[in-house]
This record gives C-alpha cells, structure tokens and sequence, in this order.
C-alpha cells in the first residue's frame, strides 16, 4: 500500500497555500503562458532509497518530465506508477516550492528481485533472451520483482522476440521455486510447448555410463521438453553422484540443445538434450563451529555429522548431518530449533567448514490425543499403548515417529489380536506455541 508520510502532508498543504488548488490532472499552461491554478513547473524530480536501479530508470518511470507542469494528482499517479511497476515494496514523496518550481523526491524501498527463468523456450540461449529484455528494460540484470508491470513488459518483449523469429507462442509468467537453489524465479514458459525430449546425454562419461542415472532419465525421455524437469532432475538424481565424492561445486547444466544441419529449419519434434558438466575441486571437511547451543553439547552436535577433519566432504553426509541435529533436538522436545548452517570454502587449500547459528526454542510438552475412525474398542487399545499416557510429558517426536510407524506397518503391536480395519493413518501435530504443548490428531481412514 502506498504510504504519504507526515512531511509529504505538509508540503501539499505549503503547496496548497500558495497555488490555491490542484487540477485533477496534468495541466497545460493556460492561455497567458502561465501555469494553470492548483500546478506549477516540475523543476527537479529525485529518488532517493536506491540501493540498485539508476535513479534516471526510476524517474522514467514516473512519467514526469523536468520542465513539465504538473499538480498534485500527477504526483500521486506517479507514485502509483511506482508502486504498480512492482519494483518498490514501499513508496513515500514529497515536494518543495521554490520561486522557479517544484522539486519533487520519491522516497523508495526496493522490493525483493528474482533471477528470470525461461522453462520449455529451447530455440533461444538465456543470454539472447535477456538482451531482448534489456533493449526494452535497460536496467534489467537478470532478475524482475515477482509481479507488476515490469514483469508484464518483458513478458511481452519475449514474446515479440520469439514472433519475429516466425515462432507464434503465448508467453506465461508466474514466481515458482528455484529448482537450483534457495527462493524463488520468475519462470517464463510456453502453454501447450509440443517439443519433447528424444534422449539426454552428458558431457561426463561416468553418467552416461551409469546404470542408475539412465534408468533413471526414463522421467525425462518422451516427455515434453522442460527446463525445469531437467534442472529438477539433475539436483535429485545427478548432483547427489558428485555430492557423496565430495565435489560439492560441481556445475550441473544448464542443458543444451544441439543440433546438426540447416540451423533455419524448424525444430524437430524429439529433440536431443546436451548436459554440460564441469565437476571441479574434491573438498575435505576442515571443521564446524557451533553457535546458540545449551541443550545439546558441541560434542554431540559434532558427532552427528560424521565427520572428521581431513575426510572427504560428502555433501550428503553433511545434509544428513544437518537434518540429524534437527531430529536430536526434536528428540528432546525442541521441535521449533532452528538449525541454520553458513559453509565457507577454502578454493585454495580446497576445504570447507561450517560456522551454524541454532536457535533452540521452547521444549514441548504433550498435550491431548484425539482419535477419530476407531472403534471404541481400538481406541481403547490404542491409548493404552500409547506412549504418553499421562499428558503433560515431554514430547519426543522420534518416539511418536516410530508409534506411527507401527500403525502403518504393523498394527498388530497396538492392538494385538483385536480385528481393525484401515488403510492409511493420517497424522497432525497442534502446536501451541503459547503454552509450549503439542496436541496429535490420528485419523484412520
């Protein structure tokens, strides 16, 4: 929402004072030469705020124009155009009279910005499509805000780009979550793309001779062609095969389309995929330097990851580690423990340690159990052997992960010889922040 600070308050009413009123819109200069009643000329417009735009693409982007004569309510449009270019989380203005004009500043936020992902659009490099952008949208860097005009600009400057290459598509966008990493990107794609994938190969032998990773491209092979499935596909099924040999900067990607022939031609319908890989340095683990912990001991923590210094640092023995943490402290009741792990590489002696912050919580307590589906006599058996029977216990999530277990995989253990009859368990867990307890709720279905 668009915020006028107390100053902006002010100065209209300064404003006010001295031109009487605001037209209700931009005004030409009346017939004398002079400014029309309620506007005057726009001598100097500002933005200040500014942590990466240019403050020129910014002012652009108001509308207003130095020299111009404007009123009040081409200000706030201004504003408005700020706010609805989807670039600013938050916009502020004010101005000040002189003699000769109006200076005008913008006091801005910057909202967050999100790499652009182009999906199923093959025929054209990421580095083509973001020139096109920038030639419409000249401070363009590779991200956009999540939603606003901005974001509808290049929308339409790929699909003008794509129709003058004789490619008639209709451009979607919408925010998605980053398949390489933290966050989200601004995903741009084709509906009803019909290009799909005839088979994938990699530039390292190892995983085109691999038995699992080809069975595995089965999810790929066939299918329509998508950017986002191979990206998906290569941090599910391709990253973890370096990760465990400790390359923890191997470069997966991005995939390729080559191509052999007339490079007018239209795109075959199977097209062949290329995966560049560039596995880099093998990491040694160095050390772990913990943070925020009282409950648990450095020692145990350390334990948990498993690993000593020298060892190759297999990067999924050190996630394991990492979510082992998490479970210990869920083990002794602390289930909101925030585990947040900042690794630092060493690209020289090619090692890395970790510095991890933890922010342990409150521990919970078990609070009530209610169970629906039953019969009374299974809900009978149940709570008796449920393991905590007395309310008010400390909960230890790994003991009610296994009792679940045991309603999925063998019931018989709770209710013995007593016929139940069920196909799934689904389970919730209530927390009560306020109170530190945790309520369960099973439902058999």
């Amino acid at each position: 929402m668009l915020q006028v600070s107390g100053a902006c308050l002010l100065a209209f009413a300064a404003f006010a004072a001295l031109t009487s009123s605001f037209a209700s819109a931009q005004s030409a200069p009346s017939s004398n030469g002079s400014p029309a009643v309620g506007t005057a000329t726009l001598r100097e417009i500002r933005a200040e705020g500014l942590k990466s735009l240019p403050q020129p693409a910014v002012v652009a982007l108001t509308g207003l124009q130095s020299g111009a004569v404007a009123g009040r309510d081409d200000l706030q449009a201004a504003a408005d155009k700020l706010v609805a270019s989807g670039l600013f989380a938050h916009v502020k203005y004010n101005f000040q009279t002189r003699v000769d004009g109006l200076v005008v500043t913008f006091h801005v936020e910057e909202a967050q910005r999100i790499p652009a992902y182009f999906d199923n659009i093959p025929w054209f490099t990421d580095g083509e499509l973001n020139d096109a952008i920038r030639k419409k949208i000249s401070f363009y860097d590779g991200t956009l805000p999540g939603a606003g005009n901005v974001v509808e600009v290049a929308s339409t400057v790929v699909s003008e780009f794509l129709a003058a290459h004789g490619l008639q598509a209709a451009v979607e966008h919408q925010p998605i979550a980053n398949p390489n990493g933290e966050g989200n990107v601004q995903d741009f794609h084709i509906e009803g793309g019909s290009l799909k994938i005839s088979h994938l190969e990699f530039s390292d032998p190892v995983l085109n001779n691999s038995n699992e990773i080809q069975q595995s491209l089965s999810e790929l092979k066939g299918k329509p062609y998508s950017r986002m499935a191979i990206d998906v596909f290569l941090i599910e099924q391709v990253r973890p095969v370096y990760w465990k040999q400790g390359y923890l900067r191997a470069k997966l990607g991005p995939p390729e389309i080559r191509l052999t022939g007339n490079p007018n031609q239209k795109l075959p319908e199977q097209i062949p995929v290329f995966v560049p890989i560039t596995p880099g340095p093998v990491y040694h683990w160095k050390s772990v330097e913990w943070n925020g912990n009282s409950i648990l001991s450095t020692i145990t923590l350390t334990g948990d990851l498993g690993l000593k210094p020298g060892d190759v640092a297999d990067g999924m023995k050190v996630e394991g580690g990492f979510d082992k943490v998490r479970e210990e402290y869920a083990h002794v009741g602390y289930l909101d423990a925030k585990v947040d792990a900042t690794p630092a590489y060493d690209d020289n002696a090619h090692t890395i340690s970790y510095k991890v912050q933890i922010e342990e919580g409150k521990p919970y307590k078990f609070g009530a159990l209610t169970v629906t589906g039953l019969s009374v006599a299974a809900e009978k058996h149940l709570r008796e052997a449920w393991p905590f029977p007395q309310g008010g216990e400390l909960f230890d999530k790994a003991v009610y992960e296994e009792f679940v277990t045991k309603l999925e995989s063998d019931p018989k253990e709770i209710f013995g010889t007593l016929p139940v009859h069920y196909d799934k368990v689904s389970h919730w867990l209530n927390r009560d922040e306020g109170q530190s307890k945790v309520d369960v709720l099973l439902d058999f279905q």
